[in-house]
């Protein structure tokens, strides 16, 4: 392990600089995808809710409707950030372990609270009949 009190030459410190920094744009690529599949899903089931409203006597009695497709959808955007997250926190370790002066990320506050906008948004359709 690198003794933290150590000063890093101006390109090692540029090097660790540029990994932190594809590590902020993996997470945020993560973001994006699960923002991505939590916004069709809650859109899916929000667009088939409007349209049974619209035409009362098309139910069926699928066993995989709309409903039970935009909870899938919200669920696996939330998991996706979830792991995402967790390597990223893995990796800043990593790099933390060599260089004590990593900052904070911001990509995972970021995540955070898209994480937060899924968990409601999955359990307003959850709890929606």
């Amino acid at each position: 392990m690198a003794d933290h009190n150590t000063t890093l030459d101006t390109s090692t410190k540029l090097a660790y600089d540029r990994t932190r920094l594809a590590y902020e744009r993996t997470l945020m690529a993560w973001v994006r995808t699960g923002t991505s599949l939590i916004s069709f899903g809650f859109t899916i089931y929000k667009f088939f809710e409007e349209f049974h409203k619209a035409e009362p006597g098309t139910r069926t009695g699928s066993l995989f409707g709309p409903r039970e497709f935009g909870l899938f959808m919200i669920s696996i955007g939330l998991v996706s950030m979830l792991l995402a997250t967790l390597e990223h926190r893995g990796n800043l370790q990593k790099l933390r372990a060599q260089y004590a002066e990593v900052p904070y990320s911001m990509a995972a506050v970021v995540a955070l609270l898209v994480s937060l906008l899924g968990i409601a948004a999955l359990i307003a359709v959850y709890f929606r009949q």
